[in-house]
């Protein structure tokens, strides 16, 4: 009986440690992943190969979470169908290439990497802290983008041979910033989205060190984004404070009227670039014309599958209505609705702006309300307001009693702590109205031509699927007291 009972005390203490050593892995590898996640979101402007690393780092640890913690479920989202759609979509694409090879490879490297992003972002944000976490990382990496852009400016860049800009029609303009990003019109992109996320934040903020930290903040961006140039950047992000003014608080309608005025009193270059949109053609806008007018040929020609997945470099020549063999080449249609009809064809252009205006929507139909106040119970110390007696005291009560001092909170303190739902609503109403922002852009440029731009779009959107999630209540919240 004893050799029994020992063989039984062994095996339960194997079984014991076994569950310790499964749980500190599970725990490992939650930390790793997550510490991954961070490391892709503050790369993502600076470093993007290091935020691909980090990427590929996360998906491993995910997985490997997945298999060891029997409480990390898989979650679907609400548009995980065109999501589906437009990976198999484009895949397919590759068929009608000039070069099969080269559109395959730049497919499953870059929708790879699009669809990794919004995978790993998706499944791993669960929990409040973690939604103040990624908007931290976002924010650190956003102001050193916009400390190098003035940094530029400042120092002054020679862009006469970087073509991009007209030297004929504006001969004034010398600098145009470009910080990290590829160049202007990138940079100013980027800089609608941030804005736009801290606008969210800004609008439910409830002291006055979060709109102090986060209107600097914008104002900041707002300059460093005049400092790109940028018409059609410029003109969005106007466009949509003057809608979200209309709308919602005719106070950001007269901000906006205010830094803006500011902005093109104290750069007259920047008025007359802003006021050539509507006074006269440049090169830049006769380019953009021609190059709409040679895609819409092309998806004439190519409806279904389209000419390729990254081949409109290959097949613009042939329809060349306006550089006519000039030594240029051109990889995209400056046109994010063309760009994807054309490459990927029409029903694919449809799945992704499923995609894009659905999660857009979603973002900015959320609805978050206060957590209800808990009901106190009645003690038999309690007030009876029925009794002449008690209610004698209780004026008395009143009569002298004070209000306590609020307590003093440190500014920093302050700024980063947020009421769950409040940080939720913005970051929410942030990302509905970055990705308007995005949308309004791919009118004059295809922004997710750059894969940065890509990765941080499918980002945000998984981030407006997590915040939903948690918002019906299918997730549970770890409160962060």
């Amino acid at each position: 009986m004893s050799s029994k009972s020992e063989e039984a005390a062994m095996r339960e203490l194997r079984q014991r440690r076994r569950q310790a050593a499964r749980e500190k892995w599970c725990q490992r590898f939650k930390e790793w992943s997550w510490f991954a996640v961070l490391a892709e979101a503050f790369l993502l402007a600076l470093w993007p190969a290091g935020a691909t690393i980090a990427l590929l780092i996360g998906i491993v640890f995910t997985f490997l979470r997945f298999r060891t913690d029997r409480d990390f479920k898989f979650r679907h989202f609400p548009f995980d169908v065109p999501v589906c759609l437009f990976i198999l979509i484009s895949g397919a694409s590759v068929l009608g290439s000039p070069d099969r090879g080269f559109s395959f490879y730049n497919w499953y490297n870059l929708v790879g990497v699009y669809a990794l992003t919004y995978f790993l972002v998706g499944q791993q944000v669960r929990e409040i802290k973690q939604f103040k976490q990624l908007l931290i990382a976002l924010g650190a990496s956003a102001v050193l983008v916009i400390l190098y852009g003035f940094y530029q400016y400042v120092f002054g860049i020679d862009i006469s041979a970087m073509k991009w800009v007209d030297g004929d029609a504006f001969p004034e303009l010398r600098k145009r910033v470009f910080s990290t990003w590829e160049n202007p019109n990138i940079l100013a992109g980027y800089l609608d989205i941030v804005i736009c996320l801290a606008f969210g934040l800004f609008v439910k903020a409830d002291s006055k060190p979060k709109r102090v930290v986060l209107g600097t903040f914008m104002l900041a961006a707002a300059a460093c984004l005049a400092m790109t140039y940028a018409r059609g950047a410029l003109l969005v992000i106007v466009a949509i404070f003057i809608l979200y003014g209309m709308v919602k608080d005719l106070r950001v309608l007269a901000a906006c009227a205010v830094v803006g005025g500011v902005l093109l009193l104290a750069d007259p270059v920047l008025y007359e670039r802003l006021a050539s949109v509507f006074t006269k053609v440049d090169t830049s806008s006769e380019m953009r014309l021609a190059f709409w007018e040679s895609s819409l040929a092309m998806i004439q020609d190519h409806p279904f599958l389209g000419i390729g997945w990254g081949a409109y470099w290959m097949v613009y020549p042939e329809y060349d209505f306006y550089l006519q063999g000039a030594d240029i080449r051109i990889v995209h249609a400056h046109n994010l609705y063309l760009n994807y009809a054309v490459e990927i064809g029409i029903p694919g252009a449809i799945a992704f702006l499923w995609y894009l205006f659905g999660t857009m929507i979603m973002a900015l139909r959320q609805k978050f309300l206060p957590p209800a106040p808990e009901p106190v119970e009645e003690t038999p110390f309690d007030y009876n307001e029925e009794a002449a007696a008690d209610v004698e005291l209780q004026k008395v009560a009143e009569s002298v009693k004070t209000e306590p001092a609020a307590p003093i909170i440190p500014f920093w303190q302050d700024f980063v702590s947020w009421r769950d739902y409040r940080l939720l609503a913005g970051l929410s109403l942030g990302v509905g109205l970055a990705i308007l922002s995005v949308a309004l852009n791919g009118f004059t440029d295809d922004l997710l031509f750059n894969i940065p731009s890509s990765m941080f779009l499918w980002m945000l959107a998984a981030l407006a699927a997590a915040v939903a999630a948690v918002n019906a209540g299918n997730e549970e919240i770890s409160e962060e007291e």
